[in-house]
């Protein structure tokens, strides 16, 4: 069996976390034969994910990520290649929500000096 575990901060909020964990849990069942399970609470979320010789959870908060996994032997022995593709996965989707936030409001430009007068 191996474990993998995957963080991942971020600065978006718990409702665009949510819809970042939901498109990865798309992909999940739609790329990996995953069945997703979505428990919505309060302060954050778990997406609970399984299929045969594999089963995890990502706990979504307001500003991390954190999956865990457990895989039994035959996806152990390919661990590393799963592990890259799940990060990938991860972080093209936060790269594309943080892209789709708007930029931070621009510093106020200081005041010009007036040139005094000699």
């Amino acid at each position: 069996m191996a474990d993998i575990h995957i963080q991942r901060e971020h600065r978006l909020g718990l409702a665009k976390a949510r819809k970042v964990a939901w498109r990865w849990a798309e992909t999940a069942e739609e790329k990996f034969g995953m069945a997703c399970t979505v428990i919505e609470g309060r302060g954050g979320d778990v997406v609970e994910f399984t299929r045969a010789g594999c089963d995890g959870r990502l706990v979504v908060a307001a500003d991390r990520f954190e999956l865990t996994a457990r895989l039994g032997l035959v996806l152990g022995a390919f661990s590393g290649r799963i592990e890259s593709e799940i990060e990938k996965n991860l972080d093209d989707l936060l790269d594309d929500a943080a892209a789709a936030t708007p930029a931070a409001k621009a510093k106020p430009k200081a005041d010009k000096a007036t040139p005094r007068k000699k």
